[in-house]
């Protein structure tokens, strides 16, 4: 009764400004995340209807390429965006893009989204490489103004994703003299990163401010070490090491990534899906890692690995924060309901179907794919019916935002 009256005295003495423009540009979750989710709807399913020859239709990039990229660029860097635009206010105390601003950035998404289908080659070029680098800058400007020097790294690496995304459609173009896979490699490796920093600032905290009881200790030579070794494996596999040193590189970041998780306390998150979903992402950057050093020898696939660091490290994680950020934003209980405790699910069953499955029984493979490819789709489905009309209106408190 006493934090109601205080709270009604707060709103007495200091009236909530009304909300400025249209609910949907507000902040840049709000759109980055409903094209994000409806992206990842369509791709996986258009793609695997490609690869199983079931349409004839051709994406304007080779279809494998096109898969590839559009899975990295178009749909986990669009949800980072979002994120760090968002973030980006609460950090520095600065206003980020909204309104036509905004607009203009979900627009040129957009554009180079659909260019990707069937536009010549070079248009989706030009607006694929617009947005990255512009966003980059922005977030940089407003970390620079306000002296957040710890963020910094972040938005370097928007900027050299930006450089990522150049060489992969230089090279797809033949002008110059790299496998465009490469490219999408450095791109994931970098995604893989940014996982790593955001996972061990926010699991911990959310993990020990939602549970009574909970103390998490940060270590932080532990955390130095893991960041490390993870990025200095990722950059050997990317630029082709030497197999004894990157493989041993690997297994050590994955070695490291566990034991920090470990600490994190994850079994008793066990009630709280919200919570749990994120503790159960973060062992598939430890198994991917894992499995890129056994790559190394050729004992898994790579796409095996890469698979486990894409849909059950990065996906996980994406509908894990695009679920808990937007109920946060949108003025809603952290606590999730059916939609998105059935999207958890279906997200890491995608992961189980697309990496174990075919490791274990590769006979089944098609069979498969097929059915990570509904999950994968099924739970971006249940984001848009649950959170759109959250996105596009206004906050359940009336604030702005």
């Amino acid at each position: 009764m006493t934090d109601v009256l205080i709270s009604l005295t707060s709103r007495q003495a200091s009236p909530v400004p009304p909300p400025l423009g249209w609910p949907g540009l507000r902040l840049a979750f709000r759109p980055f995340y409903l094209g994000a989710a409806m992206w990842a709807t369509l791709i996986v399913p258009l793609w695997l209807a490609i690869f199983l020859g079931a349409i004839t239709w051709q994406p304007t990039p080779p279809p494998l390429l096109w898969h590839a990229h559009e899975m990295l660029f178009g749909f986990a860097i669009t949800v980072i965006v979002g994120f760090l635009l968002t973030a980006g206010k609460s950090w520095t105390g600065l206003a980020t893009p909204r309104g036509p601003a905004l607009g203009g950035l979900i627009l040129l998404w957009m554009s180079a989204r659909l260019a990707s289908l069937v536009a010549p080659y070079a248009v989706f070029a030009v607006l694929d490489l617009a947005l990255l680098p512009t966003v980059g800058l922005i977030f940089l400007r407003l970390l620079i103004r306000s002296r957040n020097w710890r963020n910094v790294p972040l938005a370097l690496i928007l900027l050299l994703l930006s450089l990522v995304n150049l060489t992969f459609h230089l090279s797809v173009l033949g002008k110059i003299d790299l496998a465009p896979m490469r490219s999408l490699y450095a791109g994931l490796a970098f995604i893989v990163m940014i996982e790593c920093v955001m996972a061990g600032r926010v699991v911990p905290f959310f993990t020990a401010s939602a549970l009574a009881g909970v103390k998490i200790a940060t270590l932080p030579w532990l955390e130095r070490s893991a960041l490390a070794a993870t990025g200095l494996g990722l950059a050997l596999w990317v630029a082709k090491g030497p197999v004894a040193v990157t493989g041993a590189m690997l297994g050590l970041a994955g070695v490291l990534n566990l034991v920090r998780q470990l600490r994190w306390h994850p079994w008793a998150t066990r009630s709280r899906p919200i919570l749990w979903i994120l503790h159960l992402s973060h062992p598939w950057l430890a198994l991917g890692l894992g499995l890129l050093a056994l790559a190394q020898w050729e004992l898994v696939t790579v796409s095996i690995s890469v698979h486990a660091l894409a849909v059950g490290a990065t996906g996980g994680l994406i509908i894990g924060m695009m679920t808990r950020t937007a109920r946060g934003h949108t003025g809603r209980a952290l606590a999730v309901e059916a939609p998105e405790l059935a999207a958890y699910v279906l997200v890491m069953m995608a992961a189980v179907l697309r990496v174990l499955l075919p490791l274990f029984l590769p006979s089944l493979y098609i069979y498969g794919l097929i059915a990570a490819a509904g999950a994968w789709s099924t739970a971006f489905l249940l984001y848009l019916w649950k959170y759109s009309p959250w996105l596009l209106s206004t906050r359940s408190d009336g604030k702005d935002g």
